[in-house]
This record gives C-alpha cells, structure tokens and sequence, in this order.
C-alpha cells in the first residue's frame, strides 16, 4: 500500500516562493506518474503539476507554467513542487498524488490516481 504525506505549506507573500515536499511510502510500481493538484474551497481538485511515469516528462497547468516545477527523487522516495512568484491566486490545498498505471490522457485528470496525500496549505497574501 502506498502512502503519501505532503509538507512545506505555509503562508508567504505575493512573488514570494515555497518548496512542497511528498514523502512516499510504500512501494509504487516503475510506471507510476506523480502530479500536484489543488482545491478551492467548495471546488474540484485541479491539475497543477505532473511528472509521466519515473523521470519522465513534465506536464504544468497554464496558470502555473514558467512558476512551478515539479520534481522527483525516487532514492529518497519524495516528490516535490518548487514554487516560484506565487500570487494571491496560487492559494489553496495542496495535494500529492500518484497514479500506478496512468495513460498520457488522463495524467491531468485527478479521478484517475489511486493516491493521494492528506493536503497542506498554501496562502499567498496580497
């Protein structure tokens, strides 16, 4: 069973950069792909980040696109979200999730990965 525990979450200022980190346990399977969604309250997870199976490419959200770079260390089994000029806008939860056997379609998908952290907070104060 695999396991993924998210931290880093904060609260910065506009323009301002944070570092998500998700720890995974367990043992995810070679072909697995990760990604970073996020959730307005009283809204669907949205796609932010994707990495397409082990060290494969990344995918990125328009709004997030030249900001965010998602990366993955497989020897220390963490995923992790590098955030840069955030803006009041980036404000949400913030979730890691991991999909065992994704097709290159459904990576933005949130419906289609079999994990997911319990979250963690990002503000962004104007």
């Amino acid at each position: 069973q695999v396991q993924l525990a998210e931290s880093g979450g904060g609260l910065v200022q506009t323009g301002g950069s944070l570092r998500l980190s998700c720890a995974v346990s367990g043992r995810p399977s070679n072909t697995s792909s990760v990604a970073w969604f996020r959730q307005y309250p009283g809204k669907e997870r949205e796609f932010v980040a994707a990495m397409f199976r082990n060290y494969g490419r990344t995918y990125y959200a328009d709004s997030v696109k030249g900001r965010f770079t998602i990366s993955r260390d497989n020897a220390n089994s963490t995923v992790s979200l590098e955030m840069k000029g955030l803006k009041p806008e980036d404000t949400a939860v913030y979730f890691c999730a991991l999909g065992e056997r994704l097709v290159l379609s459904s990576l933005r998908l949130h419906n289609q990965y079999d994990y997911w952290g319990q979250g963690t907070q990002v503000t962004v104060s104007s």
